[in-house]
């Protein structure tokens, strides 16, 4: 069986809503994950993010809110702690939101934003995916 062409997106992360870093972490460390040091703030989702390398694409990133008012907050309420999103890492975001939105896509956001690391990032709404969040993510430059 032949192996099909690389897509123009591939697998970034798996998104985890957690209620806290620290009790989180340990689960795939004592896997034999290894996370990076730092724990970083993105206000403007208002939560605390920490990502593990899975492997040289794929990382796990865990989501804690840092308030009442942040959506993880409002997921982990609804849906308890869990799988939140997937993250695709796509060359180029506002082309390929451009291009699923002409498809009938709905987006979370009309325009990308700036996420965790300096990404640029948008959000497939799940009611058009099938009922899975959809993150697409573009590495700063």
């Amino acid at each position: 069986m032949s192996l099909p062409e690389l897509a123009d997106c591939v697998l970034d992360h798996i998104a985890i809503a957690v209620k806290s870093i620290p009790t989180a972490k340990k689960v795939y460390e004592d896997m034999g994950l290894k996370f990076a040091p730092e724990i970083e703030e993105v206000k403007d989702q208002k939560v605390f993010t920490a990502f593990a390398h899975v492997d040289t694409n794929a990382h796990i990133e865990l989501l804690q809110p840092t308030s009442e008012e942040s959506t993880i907050h409002k997921f982990i309420e609804t849906k308890g702690e869990g799988i939140h999103h997937l993250c695709f890492k796509v060359p180029d975001v506002k082309a390929k939101t451009a291009e699923l939105t002409a498809k009938g896509y709905k987006f979370i956001y009309p325009e990308p934003r700036i996420g965790a690391g300096g990404c640029l990032v948008n959000f497939m709404h799940p009611k058009s995916t099938g009922g899975v969040l959809i993150e697409l993510s573009q590495r700063p430059e």
